[in-house]
């Protein structure tokens, strides 16, 4: 299952790295690529949304629902 999330806070790589370092330890992801230029992430595989949004929020960013 595909998720595309908007996420808030991204401004270079290094915070994409961030993001995706934190939504890839979760179980069940195939993939995780974010885009600090269209604030998204997207995200494959058998995923929690409330916890790819927890992950996420944890890093210090912010998910706009």
């Amino acid at each position: 299952m595909a998720q595309k999330l908007s996420v808030d806070g991204m401004s270079c790589g290094g915070c994409e790295a961030s993001v995706e370092e934190a939504v890839g330890e979760l179980d069940g992801v195939e993939s995780v690529e974010a885009d600090n230029e269209a604030n998204t992430v997207d995200i494959e595989g058998d995923v929690d949304t409330d916890a790819a949004v927890d992950a996420i929020e944890d890093a210090g960013y912010t998910v706009q629902a």
